[in-house]
């Protein structure tokens, strides 16, 4: 439970923040890929030949990507229009023709990857649901979302210092948000993107009560606590996660 509420901790959180923090801007993936960092270098292997949906697309730089090195058809799936037309015309600048963006794929896929995603859906039992119907029945899911909630900086921008977003009450950091965004955001599931409190536990749970198995599961430590990094401490020392889903009624070999 949150030890500092109220308008003593919206006053706090003025004096430590006044701004919007600068971490989080994806500075880290520069140069890299963010695709590969996330999900490993196998991932290119896993796509090969294959017909892939990005699920949650975004801006569309990874569905790009993915469609470059070695898929056979990619799909672009967001909620957002904005993204979407963002994402054709990145798409139509790097003349990649084997991606469409939509809000739903026009057939099944062979895998579908989600990155930094499973910690901001309003519905994540919902989202494996869907993703099921999406899938074809030999196909699987590669996910990598992160940071989850214990994380120091699990609160995303409500995360001032590391762990504030677990010292300070939602409505003190609401409240101290608004002076950065004007969108009227009481909770954290209202934020743009939204803010569940993924824990690696609340996602196993999820996984266990969905079509689906998990096949591998990765919690990826922070280098720095690297050494202390284990079952007891993975919840506030794991930097991502990542994991590969299969339906249950597919073979985990």
């Amino acid at each position: 439970m949150p030890v500092v509420g109220g308008y003593l901790g919206y006053r706090i959180l003025r004096a430590i923040a006044p701004a919007e923090p600068g971490h989080m801007n994806g500075g880290s993936y520069v140069g890299r890929s963010k695709i590969e960092v996330l999900l490993g270098e196998t991932v290119w292997s896993e796509i090969r030949n294959k017909t892939v949906i990005d699920f949650g697309c975004g801006a569309g730089a990874e569905a790009i990507e993915i469609a470059q090195r070695g898929a056979l058809k990619v799909y672009g799936v967001d909620i957002l229009d904005r993204w979407l037309a963002l994402a054709r015309k990145e798409a139509a600048k790097a003349q990649c023709e084997n991606v469409t963006f939509s809000k739903a794929p026009a057939e099944a896929a062979d895998v579908i990857i989600s990155i930094d995603a499973f910690e901001h859906f309003e519905d994540p039992a919902a989202i494996l649901e869907l993703m099921a119907e999406m899938l074809k029945p030999k196909g699987c899911v590669l996910v990598s979302f992160g940071p989850t909630w214990y994380h120091p900086l699990g609160g995303h921008l409500f995360s001032v210092f590391p762990w504030a977003h677990l010292v300070f009450s939602e409505k003190a950091l609401c409240r101290w948000r608004s002076h950065i965004r004007d969108d009227g955001a009481q909770r954290f599931c209202d934020v743009e993107g939204g803010l569940n409190k993924m824990t690696i536990r609340r996602f196993e749970q999820l996984v266990e009560s969905s079509p689906f198995r998990i096949k591998w599961l990765e919690a990826i430590p922070i280098r720095p606590v690297r050494r202390f990094h284990n079952r007891f401490t993975r919840e506030f020392f794991t930097a991502v996660v990542r994991c590969k889903l299969m339906p249950r009624s597919a073979s985990l070999s």
